[in-house]
Parts: C-alpha cells; sequence; structure tokens
C-alpha cells in the first residue's frame, strides 16, 4: 500500500501488516540518497534516514 504524507513523500507499507499496524513503513531513496523509516502507528513521530547503501545491505541480510 502506498500512503503519501502532507509533504508529498510516498510511504510504502508491508502487505504482511494486515490491520494490526505493528509494522513500519518506507518511503524510496531522496535526492540526498537516504531512505526514510517511519512507524506505522505514529505516522507523525520521528523518521528515521537511513544511507541508501546501508538500506539496501539490510535488505539483502533479510531471509526470504
Amino acid at each position: 500500500m502506498r500512503i503519501p504524507d502532507r509533504d508529498g513523500v510516498v510511504w510504502r507499507t508491508s502487505s504482511y501488516t494486515g490491520t494490526s499496524g505493528n509494522c513500519v513503513e518506507v518511503a524510496p531513496a531522496t535526492a540526498r540518497g537516504t531512505v526514510l523509516v517511519r512507524d506505522t502507528k505514529d505516522r507523525e513521530g520521528p523518521v528515521l534516514a537511513v544511507p541508501a547503501t546501508a538500506w539496501r545491505a539490510f535488505l539483502a541480510d533479510i531471509p526470504r
């Protein structure tokens, strides 16, 4: 699911989230080369900016 916020950032949440909201949302890499991550239950809360290279390394280490 894609969720645009008031700043025009388009957030994506996992299809595994369901109705519980126990998940994070991710916005694709920005012009600054960062991936944004936030808590689904606290969309107005803090946002973590992760270097895109670190995010790709993180995803590569997750078992599928």
